[in-house]
């Protein structure tokens, strides 16, 4: 497994992004991966705290590197949106080759300080650390965050400050996305994430990649943006195909854990072709 802060620098180099899917179970991840041996591209698996009762973090990571080597992807396994450090320090522990410390919703000093002590830690393993400025609003369709989560831009001055103080590998900023699928066209603010990236030179990450249009997806990627994370286009996809295959007729469980995967499949294809 790769480490993603490198796979971050090249993308950065080279003006394309690399898409972190979020997955859940050995179906998603392994649709994940066939995806990204089809495209040859590489690709981070996403596995959020939140989904901890699905699987242990030992687990995915032995899931993961078992998928690499059997079908040949160029893959990272990040610890995605993780607020509780302890977590954090679990999945450093078990081979996670990158972790993101979510303290977005912490006051500003208090995230620093704590991403210092994650970057200080996970360097000292050879893991990279995503850290989070700003506040990303979260619709119904989310399964992260909650409705109640406002949305607060990410400030180009205190991004260039927490980029240099933290010791973070990346930044996720806040600038227009949401958590979910939009309801409307998105306002995504591409002028504050070109003053962003005036400002920082370390890579910048856009959450809330499902349903952005490939245009808008563009302008991020030439403005910056060299990690773009989707969730939930990959479950409503997944779970609406479901629902129409066992309408038609009721399969075996093994039919349906293996259509599972050409859904997410078919997901993380068409977003990879928008993000080369």
């Amino acid at each position: 497994m790769k480490n993603f802060n490198e796979m971050l620098l090249k993308a950065q180099k080279e003006s394309y992004a690399v898409g972190s899917f979020n997955v859940y179970n050995y179906e998603t991840m392994k649709g994940a991966v066939l995806a990204a041996a089809e495209m040859k591209q590489p690709i981070i698996i996403a596995f959020g705290a939140k989904y901890l009762s699905n699987m242990s973090l030992r687990d995915a990571v032995s899931m993961a590197r078992t998928l690499s080597e059997e079908h040949g992807a160029e893959l990272c396994l990040h610890l995605d949106h993780c607020s509780d450090t302890a977590v954090v320090f679990q999945a450093i522990q078990a081979g996670f080759t990158s972790v993101m410390y979510d303290g977005s919703s912490l006051p500003y000093e208090q995230n620093l300080q704590n991403t210092l002590l994650v970057c200080g830690v996970a360097h000292a393993c050879g893991v990279s650390v995503e850290a989070e400025l700003g506040s990303i609003a979260a619709t119904e369709t989310s399964h992260e965050g909650s409705t109640a989560d406002k949305e607060a831009y990410t400030s180009p001055e205190a991004a260039e400050d927490f980029a240099k103080k933290s010791g973070c590998d990346a930044l996720a900023v806040s600038i227009g996305t949401v958590h979910g699928l939009y309801k409307r066209e998105p306002n995504v603010r591409i002028d504050l994430l070109q003053e962003i990236r005036g400002r920082v030179e370390k890579p910048l990450v856009l959450h809330g990649g499902s349903g952005i249009p490939e245009e808008t997806i563009k302008k991020c990627i030439a403005a910056g943006i060299c990690k773009i994370n989707v969730n939930t286009e990959i479950s409503v996809y997944a779970v609406e195909k479901t629902k129409e295959l066992l309408e038609v007729k009721l399969p075996h469980l093994a039919v349906v854990a293996e259509k599972q995967q050409q859904y997410v499949r078919e997901v993380v294809l068409k977003y990879m072709r928008f993000f080369a």
